[in-house]
């Protein structure tokens, strides 16, 4: 099968009754597995270059204690929901296909979300059920291992196409991975697991990005200079939702919602309708534990006389902006992000 082929459907029997084995997505808790099932379309060919398929079925929870807490409306599954499903679903399928070792450290170094149809994340009477159409496509080493691979996933809710994912990702061995962490640190790394407990200070009021609960903000201390708005990433280390298992940095998907929260800070849109209708992200530096790490956005310029603002489609007026994460000085990762206001949709489909 041509990479990029598109697949026209899920295998008949799919199925969304239980979870894969909570190894095979790198989870520490079964509540935090949100893939179900994982069909093979087509394996890596001899080279390994490409064609490695999979549709993989992933059951979004009606209620969590992360992905649920939001003050936006309309409710949606949330778009980093998706996102986590997407990963999970891209780890599981990299175990099944390339012989990837379970234990394997999986490192991104970019990844893009695009959403089509966000009024099709709506949150019904029951738990939403996605399939993903996975590609893998790698080029082994001399030694024949797999090393850098690039995923692209077609995302499809209740039989509906509702956008697309990508990454590209480096799988390490643990003592490549050890080797990688030691070459960017002159001392061994702390673990989240040292800070739980550590009062947070200075912490935004949780409406202001989107929030209900304390427990879900990431920032604090916010500063507006100009254009910008910068915080201090405060994560609570306890939050199971957030940390799942213990890790030696703050992983992408807190990065991820760091961008998010920051982005409806600055637009001072946190009890709005705005919900994230893409995102792209690049990550140079590992972000850690040990240093401030501080996050600015910025809102992009408009392309035109309408302005950023302007409605656009069925999700309503976008906005762009850029979110920067500066660590000692030095550029750990770089956001780009999408917010679509669905309220204001609303509004005119009332009139």
């Amino acid at each position: 099968m041509a990479a990029g082929q598109e697949v026209a459907a899920p295998p008949a029997d799919f199925g969304y009754t239980r979870t894969v084995d909570r190894t095979l997505v790198h989870r520490a808790a079964v509540s935090e597995v949100f893939v179900t099932d994982i069909r093979t379309v087509a394996e890596l060919d001899e080279a390994g270059l490409s064609g490695g398929r999979a549709w993989v079925a992933a059951q979004l929870p009606l209620s969590h204690a992360y992905y649920s807490d939001h003050i936006q409306e309309p409710a949606l599954f949330d778009p980093l929901l998706l996102l986590e499903a997407c990963r999970q679903a891209a780890i599981c399928g990299t175990h099944a296909h390339a012989g990837i070792p379970v234990g394997t450290s999986i490192v991104v170094g970019t990844f893009t979300l695009e959403l089509d149809d966000l009024p099709g994340l709506a949150v019904g009477e029951r738990p939403g059920e996605l399939a993903v159409d996975t590609e893998f496509v790698g080029k082994p080493t001399r030694r024949g291992r797999l090393r850098n691979v690039g995923v692209e996933q077609r995302l499809y809710l209740g039989g509906a196409p509702v956008g697309r994912h990508s990454m590209q990702v480096m799988m390490l061995t643990a003592r490549q991975y050890e080797v990688l962490r030691e070459a960017g640190r002159d001392t061994p790394a702390p673990w989240t697991t040292d800070y739980v407990g550590k009062p947070r200070t200075g912490l935004v009021e949780p409406r202001r990005v989107g929030r209900v609960h304390p427990g879900n903000v990431v920032l604090a201390d916010p500063v507006r200079e100009g254009g910008a708005v910068s915080a201090r990433l405060a994560p609570d280390f306890a939050n199971r939702g957030l940390f799942d298992h213990d890790y030696d940095h703050l992983p992408a998907m807190i990065l991820a919602e760091a961008a998010r929260q920051l982005a409806l800070l600055a637009l001072d849109g946190g009890g709005t309708g705005r919900q994230v209708a893409a995102l792209t992200a690049r990550f140079g530096r590992f972000a850690e534990l040990d240093a401030p790490l501080t996050a600015t956005a910025v809102v992009d310029p408009p392309d035109g006389p309408a302005g950023p603002s302007e409605p656009s489609g069925p999700d309503g007026g976008r906005v762009r902006l850029r979110v920067d994460f500066t660590q000692n000085s030095t550029e750990v990762a770089a956001f780009s992000l999408t917010l679509a206001d669905l309220s204001r949709a609303a509004e005119r489909n009332e009139r």
